[in-house]
């Protein structure tokens, strides 16, 4: 089969397409014929060296690109249940650093990490869930907000913020949401109540929709202390990249993704149901990964960019 991958670290341009054997599902696993995945910035990160560069990821000769991956199960290992040879699933490939990733003709992983896709959602857009979506829905579980609840969401036009305006605004919670005025109407119409706008004085902007401040933030931009000060006294914020003090007796979650099938399985059931939608910018083959790169890397694609087999 054709793989993705780097042997060494930098942009778009050691990206390398290679011929590898075919991998056999194991004990615990499916096999997925895949045919889509999409670009995220842990992709951009780990072929540029940064994973590991903070010792997220180990040194090894071989580094497969790619978390996400939608596609059919072709093959299933022993002791596999629930899952059969054609079943149409998305899955997250969180194992950092390892020789082989989503961007590839199949992939292996283990069932704790795959999710069966409805019927009527298409497959390619399916592949914009896994990585985003679940940092999303993990960030926000992790606030324990109720109905009527506020939440300001950072970066909410990027693809973990839409998540979570979508997500927040299917439970009834109030979401402030802080994106470019060109954003503004996108993100009203996925669920957003106010949006405050990039550039602003993020403290001072929230606090004038809400004056004791907001009681909760998803940190998806990864503004630190400046999505902190929008938060009340006791309310809570989940980071997704780094940490921010514990001041104000605020309570700080930091999200680190894990793959779990009954999450990617209640996504797609909010995109089933209407509540969620899902937003491809592009899709290139295989073979022209380094061009997705370079377009993701631009800056300013509010969809998803899907690498295609």
């Amino acid at each position: 089969m054709r793989a993705i991958v780097v042997k060494g670290f930098g942009g778009p341009e050691v990206l390398e397409l290679i011929e590898t054997p075919t991998p056999e599902a194991r004990r615990g696993q499916v096999r997925i014929k895949v045919a889509a995945s999409a670009v995220n910035p842990v992709d951009v990160a780990t072929a540029a060296g940064i994973m590991h560069q903070i010792g997220n990821a180990p040194e090894r000769a071989q580094v497969g690109i790619g978390w996400d991956v939608a596609g059919t199960v072709d093959a299933v290992g022993e002791d596999v249940t629930g899952l059969a040879v054609g079943d149409r699933v998305i899955a997250l490939l969180d194992r950092t650093g390892a020789p082989l990733g989503a961007y590839a003709d199949y992939v292996v992983a283990g069932t704790h990490a795959v999710a069966r896709v409805p019927e009527g959602v298409d497959l390619d857009e399916a592949a914009t869930i896994p990585l985003p979506g679940l940092t999303a829905l993990q960030a926000l579980e992790a606030l324990d907000l109720k109905p009527g609840d506020t939440l300001l969401v950072t970066g909410a036009a990027g693809g973990v913020g839409q998540f979570a305006v979508q997500f927040a605004a299917a439970r009834a919670i109030e979401v402030v949401a802080q994106g470019s005025p060109e954003d503004e109407g996108f993100l009203r119409a996925i669920g957003a109540t106010h949006v405050v706008h990039r550039g602003q004085d993020l403290g001072e902007a929230v606090r004038a929709i809400h004056p004791g401040g907001v009681d909760a933030a998803i940190d998806a931009a990864v503004l630190g202390i400046a999505a902190l000060d929008a938060v009340r006294n006791k309310g809570a914020i989940s980071t997704v990249v780094g940490s921010v003090p514990h001041l104000r007796g605020i309570r700080v979650h930091n999200i680190l993704i894990q793959a779990d099938e009954t999450h990617l399985a209640e996504v797609l059931g909010l995109v089933a149901e209407g509540f969620v939608r899902l937003n491809v910018a592009g899709s290139y083959p295989l073979e022209r990964a380094g061009e997705a790169f370079t377009r993701f890397s631009a800056r300013g694609v509010r969809g998803r960019l899907l690498i295609k087999p």
